[in-house]
């Protein structure tokens, strides 16, 4: 005698519980169909929980005892069989749980939403006259046609600049979209954040029938983000625009592409900690689709794709070459002076035909404060955190904490004065309008949003990723606190300040100066020559000597002592190096918690996050247990990382 069962994954964060479980689907429920929100009971006191079916299958052992499914919440396959094999396969990539992923993936389910929807909705194919435009842009770069209509994958690096009050790059992005979605497949396009995220729609609402465009983004309301969920289930081709999380879209792509994959928003946060563009090489891995990373510069993670072959290197066929002026020999000798002679002199004749940006390090106003008489560091009494000035002339504030230090004194020499040691974007502000007198001075940074400037005559101070676009493109770029920038204890600080530099350059007009302040060397070169690809590949030349990531991958394990020792003993197993792993050592912030890296090669990761995870399981299960009662620091993994502090 047979029966229906349900193979199930479990809406829940326990590692333990990371696999898939078979209940009995009694006659009543009907048709149960594969992807529905269902409940099951857990063994735990009869607790209920909820949970995705998978797969349906037909079991001839029915005298096998299986709990029942409870309900369905849903009849709608909000899980469809390619979702979940990509949540699995990238969970299993990063030593994680599916359900982690699925979490940011799926949103909650709103009943009035669900009820109006309708699954027969088709979309619009674009335009005749929109593909033929779309090829015109798609035409500037060599091969790029080639690569998706052979559904290939390609690095593409996009052409600065600023056209029809766009920049260049949504033009590329929207193009591509519509020619695919055009040949009737979907196509994903991710962006790093909210102002990327408009200028793209911008773009594509020129191009793509309105109702084929799906926006899922983070500030949506939840039925809004449903409701797009929803058309992303459907079965007409669309086109998915959105943050980090779009890149799991449930479509059936065509395309899939990312802009700016260096852009740090692309790290998830959360477990299993898996960056956009991780998932989207496993996704093109098991559909077949188009796949391309667009950006201005290259980081060291894509250009090690090209230089195994696996992605194509598409370039512009007519190469548009911002005009970076760096600072002279003379000039570079004057560390202490922010803004040179010939970067000053080329804003105050810009200004007089219209707006000039100037990229500078921090938001506020003096971010950083030290001692007046010992020049140390001015740091909270309560927190050590790092004191800061609203203004000049305002009461200090901690940076962390957000105590006020009225009665400050050094640590070190008793003294009460502060000197202000940093320029933020106010104080940069404040000091330029005085400098240019009769000039519009606009701030636009996190605290103060601008989107868009008019071609009038404007001094732009903004902090790096905020800067607005201009009309007509900036008449010159000013890059402040080089120097501070390249400070930052990141191993990918030289390729962070490239791509910053060089997305700003991109918005400056045709023939427009840029002037890079106080920055020359190896990075400075390749942003005057535009050659930011050929610094990736020295950068990963360098790294691969010293096993640092991408030229190796790297695996976080913290936790208790013991913890950590029997999952770096189970590694030991493995066919890794003498050197693999560094640690563990204590971490200073944490009594009782320590941690340790292991760098090993790709071929090992398999072998690595399938360990890793093993460890995790059996730490929590023994809890669960009753052993290791005093251990009450669970064991935390996290690959493909490398904290600055670390």
């Amino acid at each position: 005698m047979s029966r229906r069962i349900a193979r199930v994954v479990l809406d829940s964060p326990l590692p333990q519980l990371d696999r898939l479980f078979d209940y009995a689907l009694p006659e009543a429920l009907g048709e149960v169909p594969a992807g529905v929100r269902v409940r099951v009971p857990l063994r735990t006191a009869g607790r209920m929980i909820d949970a995705y079916v998978v797969e349906v299958a037909e079991e001839d052992d029915a005298e096998r005892p299986l709990s029942e499914v409870e309900s369905v919440v849903s009849d709608v396959p909000v899980l469809p069989e390619r979702l979940y094999r990509l949540a699995r396969r990238a969970a299993d990539r990063a030593a994680g749980s599916a359900s982690d992923i699925l979490r940011l993936v799926i949103p909650k389910r709103q009943v009035r939403v669900e009820k109006a929807w309708k699954a027969d909705a088709v979309a619009t194919a674009p335009a005749p006259d929109a593909r033929e435009r779309a090829d015109a842009v798609l035409d500037e770069y060599e091969g790029l046609i080639d690569v998706l209509d052979a559904r290939g994958r390609a690095a593409v690096e996009a052409i600065p600049g600023v056209r029809d009050d766009r920049p260049r790059w949504t033009e590329l992005l929207s193009a591509a979209a519509t020619r695919v979605l055009a040949a009737g497949s979907s196509v994903i396009l991710a962006v790093p954040d909210h102002r990327d995220l408009d200028r793209l729609m911008t773009a594509l609402e020129a191009s793509a029938p309105v109702d084929a465009i799906v926006r899922l983004d983070s500030r949506q309301t939840n039925p809004e983000r449903y409701r797009a969920f929803l058309r992303t289930l459907e079965g007409a081709p669309c086109i998915v625009v959105g943050n980090r999380s779009a890149v799991y879209a449930p479509v059936r792509a065509g395309l899939v592409a990312v802009w700016d994959d260096g852009n740090a928003l692309f790290s998830e946060p959360l477990a299993p900690y898996v960056h956009a563009r991780d998932a989207m090489l496993i996704r093109q891995e098991q559909e077949g689709s188009a796949l391309l990373f667009t950006a201005h510069t290259r980081t060291t993670d894509v250009e090690r794709l090209v230089q195994h072959g696996w992605l194509d290197d598409v370039r512009a066929r007519r190469r548009v070459l911002p005009r970076i002026v760096l600072s002279s020999p003379q000039e570079m000798e004057q560390p202490a002076q922010r803004v040179h002679s010939g970067a000053f002199t080329a804003a105050r004749a810009a200004t007089a035909d219209g707006p000039v940006l100037v990229q500078v390090a921090r938001p506020g106003f003096s971010p950083t404060l030290v001692c007046a008489e010992c020049r140390a560091p001015a740091r909270c009494a309560h927190c050590g955190g790092p004191l800061g000035a609203a203004h000049r002339g305002a009461v200090p504030v901690c940076g962390w904490c957000g105590r006020s230090a009225r009665a400050w004194h050094c640590p070190s020499c008793s003294s009460t004065s502060l000197r202000l040691a940093s320029s933020g974007s106010e104080r940069t502000a404040d000091e330029l309008g005085r400098a240019f007198p009769g000039v519009r001075v606009i701030v636009a940074d996190g605290a103060h949003p601008v989107e868009t400037v008019s071609a009038k005559p404007a001094l732009v101070v903004a902090t790096r990723g905020a800067e607005p676009l201009a009309d007509g493109g900036y008449r010159a770029v000013l890059l402040l606190d080089g120097p501070r920038m390249l400070q930052a204890p990141d191993l990918r600080i030289g390729e962070s300040c490239l791509r910053w530099w060089s997305n700003a350059a991109a918005l400056a007009a045709p023939g427009a100066p840029v002037h890079l302040v106080g920055v020359d060397g190896p990075i400075g070169r390749a942003l005057a020559t535009w050659t930011q690809p050929a610094y990736a590949r020295a950068e990963l030349e360098t790294r691969a000597p010293l096993h640092l990531p991408p030229a190796t991958r790297v695996a976080l394990v913290e936790g208790a002592s013991a913890s950590v020792t029997r999952a770096i003993d189970a590694l030991r197993a493995l066919p890794l190096p003498s050197d693999a792993v560094l640690g563990p050592v204590p971490v200073d912030d944490d009594e009782g918690r320590v941690r340790a890296l292991v760098r090993f090669e790709y071929a090992a990761g398999a072998a690595v996050a399938t360990t890793l995870r093993a460890a995790v399981v059996a730490e929590a299960t023994g809890r669960r247990r009753g052993r290791r009662q005093n251990n009450r620091i669970p064991l935390a993994v996290r690959l493909d990382m490398l904290d600055p502090e670390l």
